[in-house]
């Protein structure tokens, strides 16, 4: 039996995200213990890393969008696969701040030519009424590559921190190149269709990943609903050419002209906030705090990452069944009690009340952010509004790590910044509540707007 060609790009696409959460993005936590001790850098100038990551999204988020929906996601990634391998030989080699930080930029312009933008696209234009299961598949990637943390944390204390990065740098080129040729292509040119099922009988089956009013609606089946509401209207053409152009999908310039677009960004950097701050801190708080060792505060963090796979694989199930904006505010919820339970921890169990709730609804909400965004405004330009999305997202990404590290080294503690980070993931969530699905300006002009 031959297999639909997008859950191959779904294997590939969680098999980068492996390999970038494992070797950086979760482990980077264990790269600022380990530096903060020997080489005696100050946690505000080791955040600074993690910030520059964040900041070189923002910076090139747009572009790399715009080089998606221009030549595909194939050559894309493969350039950020050769960076980001580079990126982190070149980390296993400095001697100070600057080597550091220069190390760190290359790894984070590889991770985002390579990372969930390029691929999110790829998945969006081959996937719609799996779209959501898709993108949580994928999503499982970064879930598996948080059990590698306990495993970069043991090989430098067996063979230091020069070599693990030397190390990871040449697995990344080794495994990261080959699945960048999977990427290729639309359904249409590889004589397949979206979600490997043929026009007509996509047309019979049931359809509940976006909001209930049809008149909002952007994906094929809802448009059609859409379609003969209009086509009552008396100036059926009209009607029609409004339907065929939400169809389509929004440009970036009327994307943005939405105020879903903007809460959107918002809830996503809100709960960025807690998840950058924790991967970079985390272990550290852990350690110096709480008293653990840089081994078992990483045992805590695979839990966490064990969670967040149940929460992958929860997202599966649920995220294509129940309107997403309302899951992605429960998860926030998730992510303010989790953040809690870590900076007033008084015992193991609130270590794994913490990594049980921060994992499991970074597990559900993660992959729904590209699904909903999909969702609302179509595949006509999402590379563009995914990486403009990334601009205000990455504030979230660079502010989370620089609070927790700059609050904690005034304080001498993470408390405070933690507990303002917790509070400001409950605004998010009001964030995703609100995100109503927006009117596509050309039914909005022409059709009735549903209430």
């Amino acid at each position: 039996m031959k297999i639909f060609h997008g859950w191959r790009l779904v294997g590939a696409g969680a098999a980068l995200q492996v390999l970038q959460g494992g070797l950086m993005q979760q482990s980077f936590g264990a790269y600022v213990a380990v530096l903060s001790d020997e080489r005696d850098w100050s946690k505000t100038a080791l955040s600074g890393g993690a910030a520059m990551m964040s900041l070189e999204t923002a910076i090139i988020g747009p572009l790399v969008g715009w080089l998606v929906d221009r030549f595909g996601e194939s050559p894309v990634i493969r350039a950020g696969v050769l960076l980001f391998a580079l990126g982190l030989i070149a980390l296993g080699m400095v001697d100070s701040i600057i080597g550091f930080y220069a190390a760190i930029a290359l790894c984070s312009v590889g991770m985002t030519l390579c990372g969930y933008l390029a691929i999110n696209v790829a998945i969006i234009h081959w996937f719609e009424r799996y779209r959501a299961r898709a993108l949580s598949a994928v999503g499982l990637g970064v879930g598996f590559g948080g059990i590698l943390v306990p495993v970069v944390a043991a090989f430098m204390q067996a063979f230091g921190w020069r070599a693990t990065a030397i190390a990871s740098g040449c697995l990344v080129l080794l495994v990261g190149w080959p699945l960048g040729s999977v990427f290729r292509g639309r359904p249409q040119q590889a004589g397949e269709y979206v979600d490997g099922i043929a026009p007509n009988a996509a047309q019979a089956l049931p359809y509940a990943g976006s909001e209930p009013a049809a008149s909002r609606a952007v994906s094929g089946p809802q448009v059609a609903e859409a379609e003969r509401a209009l086509a009552r209207s008396p100036a059926d053409t009209l009607a029609l050419s409004a339907a065929d152009e939400a169809r389509r999908g929004f440009t970036l310039h009327e994307a943005m002209r939405t105020r879903a677009f903007w809460l959107l960004a918002l809830g996503h950097g809100a709960a960025l906030l807690v998840v950058g701050a924790v991967n970079v801190h985390a272990i550290t708080h852990m350690k110096e705090g709480l008293g653990y060792s840089v081994n078992a505060a990483s045992l805590i963090i695979m839990i966490m990452t064990l969670a967040q796979i149940g929460g992958v694989l929860l997202g599966i199930w649920i995220g294509d069944r129940f309107i997403k904006r309302r899951v992605a505010a429960l998860a926030m919820l998730g992510h303010f009690l989790g953040l809690l339970m870590l900076t007033y921890a008084s015992g193991t169990a609130m270590l794994v009340a913490f990594a049980v709730l921060h994992g499991a609804a970074w597990g559900v909400r993660g992959p729904f952010m590209q699904a909903i965004r999909a969702d609302y405004f179509g595949r006509r330009a999402i590379g563009t509004i995914l990486g403009m999305s990334s601009v205000v997202v990455a504030i979230g990404q660079v502010a989370g790590p620089l609070v927790a590290g700059v609050l904690a080294d005034l304080m001498g503690d993470y408390r405070l910044g933690f507990t303002v980070l917790a509070l400001v993931s409950l605004a998010g969530a009001w964030a995703f509540v609100a995100a109503v699905q927006p009117l596509h300006p050309a039914l909005d002009e022409r059709g009735p707007r549903a209430a």
